[in-house]
């Protein structure tokens, strides 16, 4: 008896853009990382066989602490959504992600509930955006809903290809 296991559909496929070794650059300070300009980190996205794709990054932040992330992303037909997770070693918070392709496809909006950085810790809603720039660049900006509904910018990082 042989398994049939489930084969990539366009979705995953999407995923797979993001495949390489990249550098990561946090310009610009947020409230919630006020000495991140200039930050620099690299991170490694490997595809699991078409389905799953894992970004690991290393780098440092602030007083030169030494950082990890991991981020997982994959797509659930029977969910019909993008489905994933992010953790770090700077926090203790695991972000469960379930997202949506924008219509022109460039940009993967990933809904998650999380700590209010910028209060007293309750949860909050947020979102991870990874847009890709059309040069083969991508950006990721995580903002969180504030209490009046609108969002707020927690910071956003610049992903360039290696080689």
């Amino acid at each position: 008896m042989s398994m049939s296991f489930p084969q990539p559909q366009a979705e995953h496929r999407w995923l797979e853009q993001l495949v390489g070794d990249w550098t990561a650059t946090m310009d610009e300070p947020t409230d919630c990382a006020p000495d991140a300009t200039g930050v620099t980190w690299n991170e490694h996205v490997r595809s699991l066989e078409g389905l799953w794709v894992m970004a690991e990054g290393h780098g440092t932040m602030a007083g030169d602490t030494p950082v990890t992330t991991v981020m997982m992303l994959g797509f659930d037909p029977a969910r019909n959504c993008y489905v994933g997770s992010f953790v770090g070693s700077m926090m203790t918070h695991q972000w469960v992600y379930e997202g949506r392709l924008s219509e022109d496809g460039q940009t993967l909006v990933l809904d998650t509930t999380g700590p209010n950085m910028m209060g007293d810790g309750s949860p909050a809603a947020f979102q991870d955006i990874i847009a890709l720039d059309g040069s083969g660049g991508r950006t990721l900006t995580s903002r969180m809903r504030g209490e009046d509904g609108s969002w707020h910018q927690v910071m956003q990082v610049a992903y360039r290809r290696n080689g």
